[in-house]
Formats: C-alpha cells, sequence, structure tokens
C-alpha cells in the first residue's frame, strides 16, 4: 500500500517548447516548428530538447526521486533517422537518469506514415528501458490495427474528443470506445485538455488512467518545477 501511495504523489510531466525572442518575448511552437521541420532541422532540435532535459534531471537527483514520467516529443524526421536513433539511445546509455523515467511521445499520424521505421525506433529505446506514448490518438488515421502493431505503453486521447465530452453523448462515447480498446491491449490512457473539474470527473468515472489540462496543472519553466520541487523535498 504505501508503495502505491508514493506512486499517485509523483510527478508527471510533459516537457513544452517556447522560443525565446529577447525583444518581442516568448513565441509559440506552432510558429518556429513548422518552420524547422520545412528546413530539416527537427531532428536537431529534437536532440537539443533530450540532451537538455537530462542534463537538467542529472544536475537534481532529488527531484528525480519525486517523478514518474518525464515525456519527450520526437518529430517524425527523427523517428525515420537512424543517426538520430542511434544518439538518443548512446545519450540513454550515459545518462543517471534511470531509463523508466523517460517517456517518448509519437503522434498516431508520424507512426503510421512511416511503420517498420517506427517500429524499429520504439523497439531500441524500450529496450533501453523507456517508454512510449501515442499522441493525439484519434485524430488522424484512428486506426486501431495500427495501435495493436505499436508498442506504445501509453494512448494519449487526442483533446478534441475530450475538452467537450461532458456536453456531448458522441465525444464521450469515442473517449469510452478508445479508453477501454487501448485497455484491452494492455496500454494506459491518457486524456487531453482536461479544462476543469466537471471534465475530470467524466474521465475518472470512465476509469482513464491520466489526465492533462489547465484543470490539473498549468505550464511552467522546467527550472521553477524542478527547484520548487527539491526545495519541497527537503523541507
Amino acid at each position: 500500500m504505501p508503495n502505491q501511495e508514493k506512486a499517485a504523489q509523483l510527478q508527471h510531466y510533459e516537457i513544452l517548447l517556447r522560443l525565446n525572442a529577447k525583444d518581442s518575448g516568448l513565441i509559440s511552437p506552432g510558429l518556429f516548428i513548422p518552420l524547422a521541420e520545412r528546413h530539416g532541422l527537427m531532428n536537431k532540435v529534437d536532440m537539443w530538447v533530450v540532451d537538455n532535459t537530462l542534463k537538467t534531471l542529472e544536475r537534481n537527483p532529488a527531484h528525480i526521486d519525486n517523478v514518474g514520467k518525464v515525456a519527450i516529443n520526437l518529430s517524425g524526421i527523427t523517428l525515420g533517422d537512424e543517426m538520430a536513433l542511434h544518439k538518443i539511445a548512446k545519450r540513454m546509455q550515459s545518462t543517471s537518469v534511470p531509463a523508466e523515467k523517460i517517456c517518448f511521445e509519437i503522434t498516431e499520424t508520424t507512426a503510421v506514415t512511416n511503420l517498420s521505421a517506427a517500429k524499429h525506433f520504439i523497439s531500441t529505446l524500450r529496450d533501453l528501458g523507456c517508454s512510449f506514448a501515442l499522441d493525439d490518438f484519434g485524430a488522424g488515421m484512428s486506426s486501431f490495427t495500427y495501435l495493436k502493431n505499436l508498442d506504445v505503453d501509453y494512448v494519449k486521447i487526442d483533446g478534441s474528443f475530450v475538452r467537450n465530452i461532458v456536453h456531448d453523448p458522441i465525444d464521450h462515447a469515442t473517449v469510452t470506445a478508445i479508453n477501454n480498446i487501448a485497455h484491452s491491449m494492455g496500454k494506459q490512457t491518457v486524456a487531453e485538455f482536461v479544462v476543469d473539474n466537471a471534465t475530470a470527473e467524466v474521465l475518472r468515472e470512465l476509469k482513464v488512467d491520466f489526465g492533462q489540462g489547465f484543470a490539473l496543472d498549468k505550464p511552467k519553466p522546467l527550472a521553477h518545477r524542478v527547484q520548487w520541487r527539491v526545495k519541497l523535498a527537503s523541507a
């Protein structure tokens, strides 16, 4: 029982990007990521995120004890890049951060576009102890056949079905179906866009495993989250 209570208190969070322009403040990823993709730079961005996330965690071992999973998004270009896979695997093998703390997120559309590369990428890093989440499920191909053939640990239910789940019976039925089928495959579920307590309560009733959204927590700089956790642990 004590182990279950400790697991429930662990922090789970996703690494989000903002570009810091000194003159105009923070720039949304919706603006700079399409440019990075267009110019073939997303694998470099992904590697920077992986490396700097691990560096931050490495410098704060007390924080790691309070963490369940840290989710890091990977782009399609990285998923199909053997050299990128080699670099990430090498970095994971050299870090003091336990591999089971790191969860890589890939989108459903990206995985389906190059299924064999995705399966190779996933199996290589899962062999090292990392976990994987299939992001935005339901917004792309929505194929349970692909889901059955991808060795992911988590299915993230797209927020377009979650945000109106309290009032829309079709969204409610869709989330129920995705959740039940994912569970039958031995995968855990994460609901995106949990905007209020009423939504969170419906998701609890459906036995969705995790939620993500402003009703649960708001984005904050990683340095602030780490320092706050360390301070709390030593208090």
